[in-house]
């Protein structure tokens, strides 16, 4: 592949492959998440709360990047869907906590295998797969913490 030499070449651009690339990913994940019921969105929601449940509707939007805004909508089709229940928290009436239904929980089995059928449509092994995990979350990283820094000036 030849890359024009313009800085503003599509192909040149960080931010449009991973642009691209998150839609190929929508893509690879719909054929494994259609037959459970889900969307990717909703996907990563339960997978934050399988690693730790009954979390703050704040600690999962921390975990994911996301505003309550855009994470409400989200919940509450999960809650429709019988998978997550949305509860005041005792403490804290401002608080809303999330916790798994057994309908929830169940749903992790059927899920466990996800990974590895994406690691095997991206033909990379684990330990690759790994390590550009590891890249790309430095790099979100430093996004983050750049754009952190510019909102607070």
């Amino acid at each position: 592949m030849t890359t024009n030499p313009s800085p503003l070449a599509l192909s040149n651009q960080l931010c449009f492959a991973f642009y691209s690339v998150s839609h190929a990913f929508s893509r690879a994940y719909r054929q494994f998440l259609d037959p459970l019921g889900l969307t990717y969105p909703q996907y990563v929601v339960l997978l934050v709360l399988w690693e730790q449940d009954e979390l703050t509707v704040k600690e999962i939007g921390d975990r994911l990047f996301l505003d309550s805004g855009t994470l409400t909508p989200l919940l509450k089709r999960l809650e429709s869907a019988g998978h997550i229940r949305r509860a005041r928290d005792r403490k804290d009436e401002r608080q809303v906590r999330i916790s798994l239904t057994e309908t929830g929980r169940a749903l992790r089995e059927k899920a466990e295998e996800i990974p590895k059928e994406v690691g095997c449509v991206l033909g990379l092994p684990m330990d690759e797969l790994r390590a550009l995990t590891e890249q790309v979350a430095k790099l979100r990283g430093r996004l983050h913490d750049s754009a952190s820094l510019s909102a607070k000036s």
